[in-house]
This record gives C-alpha cells, structure tokens and sequence, in this order.
C-alpha cells in the first residue's frame, strides 16, 4: 500500500486508461462514483483497496475482455472510504451488476465489507506484500462468518486471473454464449498441454 500522502508508482489513470483500451470500448470504461453515472453495460464490478492493486487486477480485466464481458473498475477503501464503498455497493444489483470482484491487501477487509451490503455473488483477490506476504489478507479474506460468504481466491496475480474466471462462470449460467466460449476456453488448454506433452516426447528422443 502507498504512505499516506504519496501517489502509488502505478496511478488509477493509468489503470483506466489500460481499461479502456478494449475492442468495445464503451463496454469498458471509467464512471463516476455517483449512482446515475455509474455504467448501466458492466455486468461484473471491481473494487480494489488501492491503486497500487492494479498491476495484480489487470489479469481480471484481461480475461473479462478475453470473454467479452462488460466491467467497471474503482478504487474504494473499506477503511479510508467506507461511505464511497458502500455508495458503490448499494443497488447494483439494479445498476446491472451481477457479480463483485473485491481485491485487498493486509487487514483485507473489503470483500467481507461488500458481502455484507449485498446479496449478489461477492469473489474476493488477496494481495501479496506486507509483512505476511498476503497470508494475514487470504486468512481476512477466506475466513467468512457463517451466512456471509466470499469466494476466496489466491493469492496475488493467479487469484486474479481465478476471480475474472469465476465470475465468467457465474454469468455463464444463464448465457449460453458464454458458456460456450468457456467449454472453447477449456479445450484450448487442453490443446496446449498435449502440444507441450508432444514437444517433451520429441526432446527426450534425443536424450
């Protein structure tokens, strides 16, 4: 996390800037905080403790644009701007959110804080660094009180990607589009490890 007063090395502009460079760019894009001007086309939205989480959540951003799904990005803070987090919380559900990523490092308390003013899917990303290296955030994240859950991921940059997928999975659901290009996603791979397998059983030919 930044000290308090100085500009993290990776601005929130950047970050938005990096978003709007999808093929359809008016599906990604950066909105106002105020609940009229939030974007009525995101389906999946992303809240991160700081900027400085960005270079981590990019790799949920990318596998949104992979699939095509619409998303919006802010900076909200469950501690330093709980008035703002919750702001974008409450009624997304009517705003056409259908599923929260929340990413946050140490205390990590974000993605608790927003499953609890909502009822729609809530898939949380805990950061690495601090003193504990991301466990203190993964141990805040996973360990949910009965009734109140969050799907939590890994740590750092895996977890993000998991997070963008899962919520692809979610909205697969009751998308058949979508569903589709996720069984395509999954054959792809499979692809890529039997062409990997035929390379290994080539090279150890000359072994």
């Amino acid at each position: 996390m930044p000290a308090a007063g100085k500009i993290a090395a990776f601005p929130v502009e950047t970050a938005y800037g990096l978003v709007a460079d999808a093929a359809n760019q008016s599906a990604f894009h950066r909105t106002s905080v105020t609940k009229e001007k939030l974007t009525m086309e995101a389906k999946v939205l992303i809240i991160m403790g700081s900027d400085s989480d960005y270079p981590v959540l990019e790799e949920t951003a990318k596998v949104l644009k992979q699939f095509g799904v619409p998303f919006a990005m802010h900076v909200s803070s469950a501690h330093r701007s709980p008035r703002k987090t919750e702001e974008l919380v409450s009624g997304a559900a009517d705003r056409g959110i259908q599923v929260f990523i929340a990413a946050a490092g140490v205390a990590a308390h974000l993605p608790g804080v927003v499953a609890a003013g909502t009822t729609l899917p809530v898939i949380g990303v805990p950061m690495g660094g601090g003193a504990l290296n991301g466990v203190d955030a993964l141990y805040s994240i996973v360990q949910m009180p009965g009734g109140i859950p969050v799907a939590s991921m890994a740590i750092g940059k895996s977890g993000a990607k998991n997070a963008g997928i899962l919520a692809v999975q979610i909205l697969a659901l009751s998308d058949q589009e979508l569903a589709k290009k996720l069984l395509s996603y999954r054959e792809q791979m499979a692809a890529e490890v039997e062409r990997k397998d035929r390379e290994l059983q080539e090279l150890l030919k000359s072994v």
